[in-house]
């Protein structure tokens, strides 16, 4: 069974996944590390821990670019995530960025090879391209004039005449980062998260670049023993659950990538609706009849008897899994990750108030504030999660009335 963290620590940041998914992920060692990391957010904000939390602020960026020096030969380079392929795609000159991309995201990327080498990148980092200067607007938002930035579904909003905003609208592009790699070659690089990268870096006034630390500028991201209270309470709940679930249906869920795959699918059309398990019970009955329906229509799909056959196999092995002898752990499995989704969403939206710049959706009516993506977090030892309210955002996602950046 993987790690909690190997999705994170041991692989390139290309793919993170959600907090509560580490019950599926990890079965009980997913469980249990969901569970403590929510309370040591929890200790932190409450300003009772001796060991914080590292944070980062998820941005709503793209494309995701990696820029620094190629360990093969000391150049610079700019790359998409094919840079950790067995034969890295990387580029350092304007005619391989045009033999490989067009459009738009070429002339992002040619932005980025023309001044990201002034910042005197040592190593590689990944980042966020947030903007480039013909894509910067003024807009006025509740009665104040500000300059936004629209690089996806969320819109940045800044005062216009601020010193951030007048840095913005004199930059040529604008970058957040957040990875740091280190490693001798591109396929044995190691990611770390939450360091302090863009005062590292040189000032140019061509790039507006930030790293996604989390900073409570505010001073009012701090919980109360009210809150503080509700989120010890869920988890004091979750902790019951989880010691009422059987190890071995954990574990194998964790262990068999079939199974993971069809409880996430049937999840996540319930993230794309924005609704929330409401009842864990109901839930399962319709993840069975989903798993019945999947394999049945794999098994019509195919014309003879040899290729039905193995369809019809997995059926049986899966109908052994999802049959009734698993049906109430299954229900406390739910339960358990809508405990942690209700403790990590009160989590999230105390640390929402900490927000430094304005954070929009853009309607047919006009914009509406919204809170940033999310955030991830990494513990002293190494070990990151990421913390996002999916209902929230997948709305906007998936919104028809959501105005996203590639539309303008």
């Amino acid at each position: 069974m993987k790690k909690f963290t190997s999705y994170l620590t041991e692989q390139k940041n290309t793919h993170m996944e959600h907090l509560e998914d580490s019950v599926l992920n990890d079965g009980v060692k997913g469980a249990r590390d969901a569970i403590n990391f929510l309370q040591s957010l929890r200790d932190m904000l409450s300003g009772s821990t001796a060991r914080p939390v590292n944070t980062t602020v998820k941005w709503d960026g793209a494309p995701a670019i990696f820029a620094g020096t190629d360990p093969r030969d000391g150049k610079f380079f700019i790359a998409k995530k094919g840079v950790f392929n067995v034969n890295p795609k990387i580029y350092k000159t304007e005619s391989e960025i045009d033999a490989d991309i067009s459009g738009d995201l070429a002339s992002k990327f040619k932005l980025a090879l023309k001044h990201l080498p002034a910042l005197g990148i040592e190593g590689v980092i990944q980042g966020d391209f947030l903007y480039s200067n013909d894509t910067l607007s003024s807009e006025v938002i509740d009665g104040e004039k500000v300059v936004t930035f629209h690089p996806n579904t969320i819109v940045y909003a800044v005062p216009l005449n601020s010193d951030l905003g007048r840095t913005i609208r004199a930059s040529s592009i604008g970058i957040v980062w957040h990875t740091v790699y280190s490693g001798d070659s591109f396929e044995s690089m190691k990611a770390s998260f939450g360091q302090d990268i863009s005062t590292k870096l040189k000032k140019s006034k061509a790039v507006w670049h930030t790293d996604a630390t989390y900073k409570d500028v505010s001073g009012s991201a701090t919980m109360t023993a009210k809150e503080t209270a509700a989120v010890t309470s869920l988890l004091s709940s979750a902790g019951k659950t989880f010691r009422g679930i059987s190890a071995k249906t954990l574990n194998a869920i964790a262990d068999n990538k079939d199974i993971k795959d069809r409880i996430k699918t049937h999840f996540n059309t319930k993230v794309r609706a924005g609704e929330k398990i409401a009842n864990p019970r109901n839930h399962v009955r319709g993840l069975v009849n989903y798993v019945i329906q999947y394999y049945t229509k794999q098994i019509e799909s195919k014309k003879t008897e040899k290729g039905k056959a193995p369809w019809i196999q997995k059926k049986k092995e899966m109908m052994q899994f999802f049959g009734s002898s698993n049906s109430a752990d299954l229900v406390k499995i739910f339960t358990l990750m809508n405990q942690i989704i209700d403790a990590k969403e009160l989590i999230i939206k105390k640390m929402d108030k900490a927000s430094s710049i304005g954070t929009f959706l853009k309607t047919s009516k006009g914009f509406e504030v919204t809170a940033p993506e999310g955030y991830v977090a990494i513990n002293n030892d190494g070990e990151a999660v990421k913390l996002v309210n999916r209902l929230e955002f997948s709305r906007a996602n998936f919104s028809d009335d959501v105005i996203k950046g590639w539309q303008k």
